[in-house]
């Protein structure tokens, strides 16, 4: 297969296109292990609540403030995760739409 990069050909190799298979495979595995961070996070943050909850009935100020702080973490985690594994899956994306 040739295709033309920046004003020259250049020869694809025949098995180009079970290289890109496994390496979408790969990335798919990785993108898999994402998912599971990110919902360990969230599991994290639901322990999290559960605590907070109980100190309502048995209040403690540095607790509270440091489960506080724990859950904003958790979230801003989630959150920088979630961005990772949607521009992840748009270079897996793409790299389908271009075989």
């Amino acid at each position: 297969m040739l295709y033309k990069e920046r004003s020259k050909f250049i020869i694809q190799p025949k098995n180009c296109k079970n290289m890109d298979e496994s390496k979408i495979e790969q990335m798919r595995s990785t993108l898999n292990k994402l998912e599971d961070i990110k919902n360990s996070q969230e599991s994290i943050i639901d322990k999290i609540n559960h605590v907070i909850t109980d100190l309502f009935e048995h209040p403690d100020k540095e607790l509270e403030k440091a489960m506080n702080d724990a859950h904003q973490k958790s979230s801003d985690n989630v959150d920088a995760v979630r961005e990772a594994m949607e521009e992840y899956e748009m270079r897996i994306n793409k790299l389908e739409n271009q075989g």
